[in-house]
């Protein structure tokens, strides 16, 4: 059953907005707020002047967590609500969103049809396993740009067996899958005080626009800063710009509140492309482990890890300074 999405304090919010945020159905796939914990063993590692700190969003408990099940809760909500009885979306073989996908079908009592570019496997595992496990019906495509093809053809398909698809967008990365992150930042400023700065993973820009515009909203000045899996960061910054102005309208505020927040991408740690480990995310996977017993994929969490890592190093963070790592999930992948 949807109910309310939880929104936790007003903090700087508009009462219009905050009523809006209060009022978008929500399937609570799970509960409570996850952890925000110290780094400090990291931070002795890299002799850093700053105070890091993990916003643990890796130990949500359901279907081994991570930031999709954020948006999951407002997008499958959405999905009821329209009468849907299948989820289609799309992703790569290990994608964390489609193993989410998959995972609130299941729950839902509903089918899932992910559209995977890449090779079939001979032997699934970590999410393709868990895909499988799930009952997703999966179909492989050479290319990514042959997914929005065969999300259609199988709407059609769906339609044909007298069923209702809902087609889910990459990384469910829509204006109501963003504001999942704006609730986020509104558990976080029940947790901590406002950081100086956030790095994550960023890909598909959901979760990117939805961090930016809830520190806008909270009247936070914290730097948000996006550590891109793939994508180039001109192309990058254009989706997650294009975000913030379907979350203006979503939210019912003024256009130029959340365009006052600044998209920061970071492109510098793709390597040869996505998924594909580098000598930087294998190190930050490596002192993640060893010093925190935190674990980080190469597809997404290493390499923002290894961002932040580089700006440690660099002397990038002011001494004194609170620097957030939101940890978006993946360990799954370590599977892989």
């Amino acid at each position: 059953m949807a109910t309310p999405i939880s929104v936790r304090g007003t903090h700087n919010y508009t009462g219009r907005m905050l009523s809006t945020l209060s009022s978008l159905p929500s399937i609570p796939f799970a509960t409570g707020p996850s952890p925000v914990e110290p780094l400090d063993n990291l931070r002795n590692a890299l002799d850093c002047d700053a105070r890091l700190l993990v916003k643990r969003d890796d130990t949500i408990g359901f279907a081994f967590g991570g930031n999709k099940v954020r948006k999951m809760r407002l997008v499958a909500a959405q999905a009821k609500a329209a009468g849907a009885d299948t989820l289609i979306t799309t992703g790569g073989v290990q994608s964390n969103h489609a193993r989410v996908t998959a995972a609130a079908a299941a729950k839902l009592g509903m089918k899932c049809v992910l559209v995977i570019n890449g090779t079939r496997p001979s032997h699934p595992t970590a999410n393709a396993l868990l895909d499988q496990l799930l009952g997703a019906e999966v179909r492989y495509v050479r290319s990514r740009e042959d997914r929005v093809a065969e999300m259609e053809r199988a709407a059609r398909d769906v339609r044909l067996r007298n069923h209702t698809p809902f087609v889910i967008p990459l990384g469910a990365s829509t204006p109501l899958g963003a504001a999942a992150f704006v609730a986020a930042i509104s558990e976080l400023a029940d947790q901590i005080d406002p950081p100086d700065v956030i790095v994550h993973a960023s890909s598909s820009g959901g979760t990117q626009a939805g961090l930016v515009a809830g520190c806008a909203l909270a009247g936070w000045h914290t730097n948000v800063v996006g550590i891109s899996a793939d994508e180039p960061a001109d192309s990058l910054t254009s989706t997650v710009r294009e975000l913030l102005a379907g979350l203006a309208k979503l939210l019912d505020c003024e256009p130029d509140r959340l365009a006052s927040g600044s998209v920061i991408v970071d492109d510098g740690f793709v390597g040869e492309g996505y998924g594909i480990p580098t000598v930087a995310s294998r190190e930050a996977v490596d002192l993640a482990a060893t010093t925190e017993a935190l674990f980080v994929d190469h597809t997404y969490t290493a390499k923002a890890l290894a961002g932040l890592i580089s700006r440690v190093r660099n002397r990038t963070f002011n001494k004194g300074s609170t620097v957030l790592f939101w940890h978006t999930g993946g360990q799954v992948g370590l599977f892989a």
